[in-house]
């Protein structure tokens, strides 16, 4: 039995009915459940004539055993199976299949003698069974929170899975301390009425139950594919020249983000070759140390303790010839020097995408124009203006008369009367207009001493 799209026994299946919210039957389906695992050895011939009875077997989100073939089934991936289970069976979903199960045991450290057995292929009434008890966990949930909420417990319950038969019922809880489960197990047994189960999660196991989408706008990756949780600390970030900002450091379950391990090996790598970051520097003008490093650039910024204002960018290699002059006694030279033998260029960049700066939106001259007429006194549009319209009447003459005033007068001299101008004649500029008549500047002026 598959999940509809009948090509879920295949290993290198990619289902067609997948959508944005996943496969449809994705209970059953092989290959549309997290942390899936590709069997690349699906394609290889077996060298040996026995095969690997032993089938990986997925629960409810992430749950994972081992059971073991004995009656020879013709099992692939996805496959409804009954298992053994304790009490009763359980019903589950054949993950892997083949060689490639013996690696997975040995990744998870699982002996084979503990391994337990399959019963059956899941027939109708299994089937019904399971997927009744699995419309009573999100009911159950609700009820156990207000359940434990009610005797006042520091603990919040995560996820609630049944059992195939129904006859347990598994509590998943995190909590930082300790809880007293005594008089709690006793209200959900007269609750639920089965066996009740209770397993402590870590916070990152939680997450992984959940899922949800990171700050990277992936899906998490401990609900996808990471299975293993290795440490994460401070450190981490240090080392990759990263903010200590626990916002930005902290993932959805609220400790540090897995990925902070993922680079860390490459910048460890890269740091081998570079001196402490406590290094101080005896030059001729005094004592430097370092404010800040870049490991890609392979530089260091240094800062004379007199005036740390003023930083300056040193490669590497000259700051193990200058820490070498230190050790022989001697001062090496200033930081200005050693700039100017070896200055920072930085190339050209080239626009790929064969677009404008990104300023182009932005008015450089934005401010000096304000409330101003059009450009008419600029040179090239008053050009314009006069071979359109010509040029200005009687402007030498008005010259003239301009320079007849300023000049001193001989004497005898008589003064020369300059007819008064006409109402209503327009200026000497042919541009000039007449202004508007605005009645409230003609109205007196208010006198605040009255």
């Amino acid at each position: 039995m598959s999940c509809g799209c009948k090509t879920s026994g295949d290993s290198a299946h990619n289902c067609g009915t997948k959508s944005a919210n996943g496969c449809d039957n994705v209970d059953t389906c092989g290959n549309s459940y997290k942390l899936s695992v590709f069997d690349w050895l699906a394609n290889v011939q077996n060298p040996t004539a026995e095969k690997c009875n032993i089938v990986e077997v997925r629960f409810k989100n992430d749950r994972k055993q081992f059971f073991k073939n004995v009656n020879g089934l013709p099992l692939h991936i996805g496959s409804i199976i009954t298992v053994e289970s304790s009490p009763g069976h359980d019903v589950g979903v054949v993950s892997l299949t083949g060689e490639l199960v013996k690696v997975q045991m040995k990744k998870k450290n699982v002996p084979e003698e503990s391994v337990l057995k399959v019963y059956r292929l899941a027939n109708q009434k299994d089937i019904e069974t399971w997927h009744e008890v699995r419309g009573k966990e999100d009911p159950t949930k609700i009820q156990a929170r207000k359940i434990a909420q009610h005797l006042r417990l520091d603990m919040k319950i995560t996820d609630v899975e049944y059992q195939g038969d129904g006859g347990k019922v598994t509590f998943y809880y995190t909590a930082e301390s300790r809880v007293d489960f005594r008089q709690l197990i006793k209200e959900f047994a007269a609750a639920f009425r089965t066996k009740i189960d209770m397993k402590q999660i870590g916070f990152r196991q939680e997450a992984a139950k959940i899922g949800g989408i990171g700050s990277c706008g992936r899906e998490l990756c401990c609900s996808t594919w990471l299975t293993d949780f290795r440490s994460v600390n401070t450190n981490a970030a240090r080392y990759q020249q990263l903010s200590i900002n626990p916002q930005k450091l902290a993932g959805q379950c609220g400790k540090l983000k897995c990925c902070l391990n993922y680079e860390l090996d490459s910048y460890m790598d890269a740091l081998r070759n570079f001196p402490p970051t406590s290094t101080t520097l005896d030059t001729e003008k005094g004592k430097a140390f370092c404010i800040k490093i870049d490991v890609f650039k392979r530089k260091m910024w240094f800062a004379y303790a007199e005036h740390p204002v003023a930083w300056y960018d040193l490669e590497i290699d000259d700051v193990h010839q200058m820490i070498a002059q230190n050790k022989k006694g001697e001062k090496c030279s200033p930081l200005e020097d050693m700039k100017a033998v070896s200055p920072e260029t930085f190339a050209k960049s080239t626009d790929l995408i064969q677009e404008s700066s990104l300023d182009r939106f932005e008015h450089k001259n934005r401010g000096k124009g304000r409330g101003r007429k059009p450009d008419n006194k600029k040179p090239d549009n008053r050009k314009r203006n006069e071979d359109a319209k010509g040029p200005r009447p009687n402007g030498k003459k008005q010259n003239a008369d301009r320079r007849k005033k300023s000049e001193p007068r001989a004497e005898g001299q008589q003064a020369v009367k300059t007819q008064p101008r006409p109402a209503g004649e327009a200026g000497t500029r042919p541009n000039a207009q007449k202004k508007k008549h605005h009645p409230r500047k003609n109205t007196p002026k208010r006198d605040n001493n009255a």
